[in-house]
């Protein structure tokens, strides 16, 4: 099947916009790639001796002198090279000129240094991208930190796993790649904001921010909602989730009561459906080895293409589990063409969404080190309004989107937009709300339970509540009368529901013909997958996240959770594009923003490098390619743990002497980080022998004290105890209606000079603002207002509750 995308003009929707990126890291090199991929004119300012990730690769392939590495290539496709630095005149002339300036930890900015810098060129939007941000007791102690580190504190690590085992980190670095994302949302509406005021902004971005919404702070947001008794208990993986195959492996993701049913009913074991044990997760991982004998007994007797084929038919979640040497022939990527050519020789997959028939700028090779001189001219900033400079808080204020999305992946989209001002107007169906409502609730018990969800209220701040049922006519029209008055509507229904709803391109284009119609389907809006159902646990197992997760000498295991958000934050910058190509054209565009497209963008280093060099990524427990040692420890107490991560020949020194084994830096087996690598199992003895008799608070502080990057393996609830997010005031008290006073997180970074809250309105609740919406924007009556409550219309509870 294939869909008929409308025509923009050619021009790439960014093509205007100057970027210029100083990075060392992955984050904000993804940040200025997301800008090139769009159009931008991005230039990287590189010292004499280059970004680091020029000859950076996990697989630790040697490369020729010159070479560039595979994962370069891909950040930086279409970018340019000059050299210099932002103290130098020529810097500084291209920093004046630039719409975007992105700066990570390399360039060692300061909050006042980068203060300064605005100050000098305030009409220029300036991004800074740190593992902590700019501010806070963590940089002011000089705390170092990795990826790795990061996802200890944010809470990932220590919910992954098997509790009689240590916790596990999710492969692939997937924190820098968010927070990559976040920076290029954050840019992309401030440069929106300059239109109406004419001034740049200042953004601090945090990577531990960016991680704790992403990977691990859901839970505290559950224990403060739901209260402690309600926390996630400790370790524990999906079943079922990853399971071996007769030729190989498969996934499945059964949240929901009905799919796990049908996932017994598929495995011929309908009779496990009578075991109330079975039927919650946690009692579950109880019986893990009995389940898991059950499931696999079957799975083993079938092909994965079978499996796929039957769960496919029941409405189960599945997919192939995506490998480096076999992701590239799976049929759904390759009818879709996922896949494109490098020019440096290697395959990538292409950029993650579509403007109407704009799939991206052409792939051009990465720049040799320093090879351009640029001397950009200078330019008026046209404003078109007169937002005055107080309002950098807020860039979006005056658009206004109507929202249908549900669950985490469309919610987390929107909540950016509200958080940065627009209006949202989310619409739920009185028969079918927003089913988020109803995971991780309080029990049916509770009055109004439904209101009590932690994952919906996190994820629907700054949102006005309409309850709408679209399946009746009635409130179909009422939908395109509101489609009307908005800038961007946006959804991730089944690519089939909005044709059945009247509310396909056509209609919506029809209705107003510079709306920028955003869809969110999981799989696409054609190709064989097309009318599947996915979760972020489908897509992380399809996507290749799941490969590199786990331990080295066991299955894989799924990240749990994060390409929700990473699908929402692609969604909303292509969104950002795409109104910035309204700008240009007066019209708006179908965007098609694809959910397990941005998760392979981000899980890209393992297809790239396996194109490139021959070489499979494997999942290695907690090591990794950036660090070595690297893993948890355990420390005194019950189940405590702590992360570390050795990133150079100086810290292993340091390391040895804050273990008390001088002996160590004296072996010359040792000396060299691939004899380090080699006995890697040796030194983790070492340190296990030494963290075992401290306290985690005592460990990481001598760590810390010897300049190595470290901390508590921390459980998601106590991250509100956490001193760098209660000095940034990432976590915002607030009052709801139903849930009472508790604390949200707001967006992971700050604008510099503005007040930090961003959660201006808690989550609506069923219908919460009906009369504002259906009377006081589209003009209706009181009366009418009674008749569509009484046809079941409207609503302000679910029906039939």
């Amino acid at each position: 099947m294939t869909i008929d995308v409308p025509s923009t003009a050619d021009e790439a929707p960014l093509s205007e916009l100057r970027v210029l990126e100083l990075s060392t890291g992955i984050a904000a090199s993804y940040c200025g790639k997301l800008f090139a991929d769009a159009g931008a004119d991005v230039v990287k300012l590189e010292p004499p001796s280059g970004d680091p990730l020029r000859r950076w690769t996990a697989s630790r392939t040697a490369l020729l002198d010159g070479e560039n590495s595979a994962l370069f290539d891909f950040l930086n496709t279409g970018k340019r090279s000059v050299l210099g630095e932002l103290r130098d005149p020529a810097g500084m002339a291209l920093a004046e000129r630039a719409d975007v300036v992105i700066v990570d930890e390399g360039a060692s900015p300061t909050l006042d240094g980068l203060s300064a810098l605005h100050d000098r060129i305030p009409r220029t939007t300036i991004v800074s991208i740190t593992p902590f941000g700019l501010t806070g007791p963590y940089p002011q102690q000089g705390v170092r930190a990795t990826e790795f580190v990061l996802q200890a504190l944010c809470g990932s690590i220590a919910s992954r796993g098997l509790p009689e085992e240590p916790p596990l980190q999710a492969g692939g670095r997937i924190g820098e790649w968010i927070s990559g994302c976040y920076g290029a949302v954050a840019a992309a509406a401030a440069v929106h904001g300059r239109h109406g005021s004419g001034h740049g902004t200042l953004v601090d971005l945090s990577m531990y921010e960016s991680m704790v919404t992403t990977m691990g702070g859901l839970s505290a947001v559950a224990a403060d909602v739901l209260g402690p008794r309600h926390a996630t208990p400790g370790r524990s993986i999906e079943l079922p989730s990853i399971e071996p195959t007769a030729d190989g492996f498969v996934g499945f993701c059964t949240i929901t009561a009905q799919q796990f049913g049908d996932f017994l009913a598929m495995i011929d074991r309908a009779d496990l459906l009578d075991d109330p044990h079975l039927a919650r997760a946690p009692s579950r991982m109880k019986r893990r080895a009995e389940f898991t004998a059950i499931v696999t007994e079957w799975t083993t007797r079938h092909t994965t293409a079978e499996i796929i084929e039957l769960a496919e038919a029941m409405r189960i979640p599945v997919a192939p589990l995506g490998r480096p040497d076999r992701i590239e022939s799976i049929d759904h990527f390759v009818a879709r063409e996922v896949f494109v050519e490098n020019p440096a020789g290697f395959r990538q997959p292409r950029v993650p969404y579509r403007i109407g028939d704009f799939r991206g700028v052409p792939l051009t090779p990465a720049p040799q080190l320093g090879e351009d001189t640029i001397d950009w001219p200078a330019r008026p900033i046209v404003v078109r309004g007169s937002r005055p400079p107080s309002d950098r808080r807020r860039p979006l204020r005056g658009l206004r989107v109507l929202d249908l999305t549900a669950f985490w992946a469309g919610p987390s989209a929107t909540l950016l937009l509200g958080s940065l001002g627009a209006d949202v107007v989310k619409i739920e169906g009185v028969r079918r709300p927003d089913a988020m409502r109803y995971s991780g609730a309080m029990p049916p018990s509770h009055q109004r339970w439904w209101e009590t969800s932690s994952i919906f209220l996190a994820s629907n701040s700054n949102k006005r509540g309409l309850s709408l049922e679209l399946s009746k006519k009635e409130a179909q029209e009422l939908a395109l009368r509101l489609a009307a008055q908005c800038d961007v509507v946006i959804e991730n229904f089944s690519p089939r529901v909005l044709a059945n709803l009247g509310l396909e391109w056509d209609a919506l284009h029809a209705a107003n013909p510079r709306a920028v119609v955003v869809r969110m389907p999981a799989f696409g809006l054609d190709g064989p997958w097309r009318d599947r159902v996915g979760f972020a646990q489908t897509m992380e197992q399809a996507s290749g996240m799941a490969w590199l997760t786990g331990p080295a000498d066991g299955p894989p295991l799924i990240p749990r959770g994060p390409c929700d958000p990473i699908a929402g934050l692609h969604a909303a910058f292509a969104t950002l594009a795409a109104l910035a190509h309204r700008e240009h054209t007066g019209s708006g565009a179908l965007v098609e923003s694809t959910m397990v497209e941005a998760a392979l963008n981000v899980a890209a280093e393992a297809i790239v490098e396996h194109t490139a060099y021959g070489t499979t990524l494997m999942r290695d427990g907690n090591r990794g390619p950036v660090a070595v040692p690297q893993g948890v420890y355990r420390c005194h107490g019950d189940d405590e743990w702590i992360a570390m991560a050795v990133t150079s020949d100086d810290e292993w020194l340091a390391l040895c002497s804050a273990i008390e084994r001088p002996d160590l830096a004296r072996d010359p087996m040792l000396a060299a980080e691939t004899d380090r690598r080699a006995a890697h199992d040796r030194i983790d003895e070492a340190i296990l022998r030494w963290s075992g008799g401290r306290s985690p608070a005592d460990a990481v502080a001598s760590l810390r004290d010897s300049g190595i990057a470290a901390g508590r393996v921390t459980g998601g609830a106590d991250l509100f105890e956490d001193a760098q997010l209660i000095s940034r005031g990432f976590f915002e008290h607030v009052k709801h209606p139903v849930a009472g006073e508790i604390r949200m997180p707001g967006l992971p970074f700050q604008i510099v000079g503005e007040t930090r809250a961003w959660v201006s309105q808690v989550a609506p609740t069923i219908g919460e603002h009906n009369h504002d919406i259906l009377v006081g924007l589209l003009g209706l009556s009181e009366d009418s207002l009674d008749e569509l409550a009484k046809a079941g219309v409207i609503g302000t509870r679910p029906a039939g509750l």
